[in-house]
């Protein structure tokens, strides 16, 4: 198909939206998101998962000249959506480090020659020497940087993928080799994140009077549940008791680690159930193969972490367990959305081990081992700190310190570095503890919601920043008001 030149009008956008998706009109907040990319405009969404997120930004990006940058978190998330607009033999392609070289040198040749509307890359690709060295140049015109799955740059950017803390610059840096009257709109897209999630995305991302689109969470169909379990027997026992009792249904079970992932699918295919352990240690074969085969109905249920869920539609999802609850709030609205997106009834169950801790003190011990880490993280990167150079080149410095990717990342978050360029930080040397505070407050939030005795829709609502709704909240299906 033919791309037009920039559209007018939304009726244009409304008209390739029933042409390449063949849907005879948008959802609301969908057309009003849409008119605000192709206005340009800095754009932060929140929208439940499963709300149609990216047609909101697929479709103004089709219907521009020019390239829009997709940062993504997950090679699957990514395989997934440019598949999906590939077989629409839409000009969309992607960039990460597992990719065969001839498919990679065939996509940055595509880049070279402006054939794209749509590239998908991880944060580390897209500030990778060669794809940075394509995109910078003054022919390749750069529409949109759109961040998907935005929370992760809230829960990763510090201790795990610190290239989300550089992304703010990168528009400033890109328009500094563009023609004069160059305009890059940035979006940042995400299920979940509470008012101080959302402040930090604006912030790192550095927004420009961001039009806001915020949904809440609640789905009336997705009945929560949380259940105290005594001995680690007892909890298999429950997980075994619940999975018997839905033999046809489609469902999800949830643990915190490659581990764990591993032995509980042992322990589930010895009693019977046919099920794949699936984290992000396997290879992306392996990976692709359990999607498949859990998409087509051939795998009931999945034994996963958190790596598995983002952005691979079922509708018919029954169940979520969570045999391990997460360790963030932002974490479990995630994981449960994947349930009851067909709009049909759907259980999102939670097995917690007694709250004291002295009969079955697990639970307790892994939130212990995280909080532990993290202090440690952060103590390692105030003591590296003190050996940096006060400004610096981030490569120069790998080279010399192999760990400072992550300390130059915490120091951004608790306000003690500013990055001038994507490649170059300066340090202000005087202490601010931030970042390491929110951390454990998330951590805290998760804690209370599962002590909580009320209504636990009131509660998410509540802790998402949806105070009003909240306010005459009770959901009349979770456990609680039951």
């Amino acid at each position: 198909m033919k791309y037009q030149p920039e559209p007018t009008s939304l009726n244009q956008a409304r008209a390739a939206f029933q042409k390449i998706w063949g849907y005879d009109d948008f959802r609301p907040p969908q057309g009003e998101i849409v008119g605000s990319l192709l206005a340009g405009k800095d754009t932060i969404i929140i929208m439940p998962t499963g709300g149609g997120k990216s047609i909101c930004f697929q479709l103004p990006a089709l219907l521009q000249t020019g390239l829009t940058l997709v940062v993504s978190p997950l090679v699957a998330l990514m395989e997934n959506q440019v598949q999906e607009l590939r077989d629409r033999n839409l000009p969309a392609s992607l960039l990460h480090s597992q990719l065969p070289t001839a498919q990679r040198r065939q996509t940055m040749q595509s880049l070279q020659q402006n054939k794209l509307r749509l590239l998908y890359l991880s944060p580390e690709t897209l500030l990778s020497k060669p794809v940075w060295k394509i995109i910078s140049q003054p022919h390749i015109q750069i529409n949109g940087l759109i961040l998907d799955e935005a929370h992760c740059l809230v829960q990763w950017g510090d201790t795990f993928r610190p290239a989300y803390r550089r992304l703010g610059t990168v528009r400033s840096a890109l328009l500094k080799g563009k023609p004069a009257n160059s305009k890059i709109a940035i979006a940042a897209f995400t299920a979940t994140a509470n008012p101080e999630a959302q402040q930090t995305i604006k912030n790192v991302l550095q927004l420009q009077k961001p039009e806001a689109f915020l949904l809440s969470p609640y789905r009336s169909n997705l009945h929560l549940q949380v259940q105290t379990v005594w001995t680690p027997r007892g909890r298999k026992q429950q997980l075994l008791n619940f999975i018997k009792a839905r033999p046809k249904q489609a469902g999800l079970v949830y643990v915190r680690t490659r581990k764990d992932s591993e032995s509980l699918a042992d322990l589930l295919e010895a009693a019977g159930y046919e099920t794949a352990a699936y984290h992000a240690g396997l290879s992306p074969e392996s990976r692709r193969k359990i999607e498949t085969a859990w998409l087509n109905n051939e795998l009931k249920f999945v034994t996963c972490t958190s790596a598995f869920g983002m952005g691979i539609n079922k509708p018919d999802v029954r169940w979520v367990v969570h045999f391990q609850a997460p360790l963030l709030l932002s974490e479990y609205i995630q994981e449960i959305g994947r349930g009851g997106r067909d709009g049909k009834s759907a259980i999102a169950l939670t097995l917690i081990s007694e709250p004291t801790g002295f009969l079955y003190p697990e639970d307790k011990q892994r939130k212990e081992f995280f909080q532990d880490k993290l202090r440690s993280q952060y103590r390692e990167a105030q003591q590296l700190a003190k050996k940096l150079p006060v400004k610096g080149d981030i490569e120069a410095l790998a080279r010399e310190f192999p760990e400072s990717d992550l300390a130059l990342s915490i120091l951004h978050t608790s306000g003690q570095l500013t990055w001038r360029d994507p490649f170059n930080y300066a340090i202000d040397k005087s202490p601010q503890q931030k970042a390491e505070k929110s951390n454990f407050t998330a951590a805290e939030e998760m804690a209370k919601y599962l002590k909580h005795r009320e209504c636990r829709w009131q509660f998410l609502l509540q802790a998402f920043g949806f105070a009003k709704e909240a306010k005459s909240m009770r959901c009349g299906h979770c456990d609680n008001c039951r």
